[in-house]
């Protein structure tokens, strides 16, 4: 993933910020009975925690992506003893191994913040791109667990068991970030070759044994983690260049990229190569180790997409398929020194934004070098949990329910056909209006309204299409909760 440059204020001030790809994504829908009944359970759970972190937190840069050739402003070398000389910072980042040693590392810390703010499963990174791996594997010395790196004599050495054991304990599913890509690895970039850009470095059609060397160690390495660290409830696959290609998607992604202008003088800052990963063979294995896991081979159309995860971005409507939003909290993916963090209000209304919409919210926050939170982190996990002990029942286990959103209220409704009106407070406002007018939705006649976090029974009345409610003067000076509020209705008119 790349450093997550985005605006907060643009997810809420003008919701067609990056619509237009992901809406246009195909899906092929899961069969496997197993596979359906988790993604079931997944789609209720709607709010997960994502965890970027690797020793480029020692430097405070993007994740892994400076070591990549390309001129994209993600890729930008500014540390190491000389920058401008690329061979010499690819050995000065890949000597972080020998520096990190997060000693405050304390992940118990970190679920019970999670569990307090409501989050129900929890995604962490057991190596990015740049082929670090945060777990003790046996297929490569590039490694938290090596003797080379000095967090190596911790008892909590390796990282993901330690992760992964303490939100099981606080009843937190588990998924296991994947890259595909392994920059570190000599059969994706070998050393005989330059690197050219993100992707492997030499033609797997002309070296195949040396390409089935790493898709061999790729697959070793997924169905160590699947066999070694317990049960894992999804496999999140990222490096989506990394995948089988056909002519036809060859000559439309170069099209793509002539169309767009980035090569009008014939530079291609990175490439469109055919890398078949052998996906279909891995998840049958993969699912041999963990019946019924849900894989997310992202950006890969086809079937071991279980769902699509639009990366830094908030749908403007519903989408037809299971989808997640990952986000990140502050700074960027990963570790930003003086990171600025969303606001409880700005957090809240996101996630309700993106659960009207049938969709989960996976917020990103990535660990210190010394393997601490920044306080933002706690502050804004913090607003939600507050939240959360009043409104958590409109949260989960609901769906959207036309037209998911009217002006600044959004909609969800239960399996009992209770429908929930959020109302997202406005700039400037610290309390519900007196009247709150909703037009698109008809309440059956009799039918109890009440806000959550209070039993009064509130007074509401038919208005055209729709309902207007009044809110008690004793009610808006003791509100239940900050940033939203949340009416219950009962029963509707269908």
């Amino acid at each position: 993933m790349k450093r997550g440059i985005f605006i907060i204020a643009l997810l809420f001030s003008a919701q067609i910020f990056a619509q237009a790809i992901y809406e246009d994504e195909r899906y092929v829908p899961e069969t496997d009975p197993a596979v359906l009944k988790n993604l079931e359970v997944w789609q209720g759970k709607k709010f997960g925690l994502l965890m970027h972190w690797g020793t480029y937190s020692q430097w405070g840069i993007v994740e892994s992506w400076s070591i990549c050739p390309e001129d994209y402003g993600w890729c930008e070398r500014k540390k190491g003893s000389n920058p401008a000389n690329y061979n010499q910072y690819v050995q000065d980042y890949e000597g972080l191994k020998k520096t990190f040693n997060p000693t405050k590392f304390d992940p118990a810390k970190w679920a019970k913040a999670a569990k307090a703010a409501g989050m129900k499963y929890m995604v962490f990174t057991t190596k990015h791109h740049d082929g670090f791996n945060m777990y003790d594997t046996k297929y490569s010395d590039y490694k938290v667990t090596d003797a080379a790196c000095p967090f190596s004599t911790n008892p909590k050495a390796d990282i993901l068991k330690e992760v992964f054991t303490a939100f099981r304990n606080e009843n937190i599913s588990t998924g296991a970030y994947f890259s595909k890509p392994d920059w570190h690895n000599e059969n994706y970039w070998d050393p005989y070759f330059p690197p050219f850009d993100r992707n492997v470095n030499y033609d797997p059609s002309l070296y195949p044994e040396k390409w089935q060397k790493y898709v061999d160690f790729t697959h070793n390495q997924i169905l160590e983690i699947l066999s070694n660290y317990g049960k894992v409830d999804i496999l999140w696959l990222d490096g989506g260049w990394v995948r089988k290609r056909d002519q036809q998607n060859l000559k439309e992604n170069y099209d793509e990229k002539f169309a767009e202008n980035e090569s009008k003088n014939g530079f291609i800052k990175h490439r469109v190569v055919d890398q078949d990963p052998k996906m279909d063979e891995l998840v049958v294995k993969a699912r041999q180790k963990q019946p019924g896991l849900i894989v997310v081979d992202r950006a890969v159309h086809g079937k071991n997409q279980n769902y699509l995860t639009p990366e830094g971005r908030v749908p403007a409507k519903t989408l037809p398929y299971p989808w997640e939003s990952c986000i990140t909290s502050g700074g960027g993916w990963s570790y930003t020194p003086d990171a600025k963090y969303m606001t409880g209000r700005q957090g809240i209304h996101m996630l309700v934004d993106i659960v009207a919409k049938g969709g989960n919210l996976l917020l990103n926050v990535a660990p210190s070098p010394e393997g601490e939170w920044q306080q933002g982190a706690y502050d804004l996990l913090q607003a939600y949990a507050d939240w959360m002990k009043v409104n958590s029942s409109a949260i989960y286990d609901t769906k959207p329910i036309e037209p998911f959103k009217e002006d600044n209220i959004c909609f969800t409704q239960n399996k009992d056909g209770n429908v929930f009106a959020f109302y997202l407070a406005k700039d400037g406002e610290d309390k519900i209006p007196a009247v709150v007018t909703v037009k698109s939705i008809s309440p059956k006649k009799g039918t109890k309204i009440t806000m959550l976090g209070s039993k009064t029974s509130l007074k509401w009345t038919k208005e055209g299409q729709g309902f207007k409610v009044l809110i008690p003067e004793s009610l808006r000076n003791n509100l239940p909760a900050k940033e939203a509020w949340t009416l219950k209705i009962e029963a509707i008119n269908r």
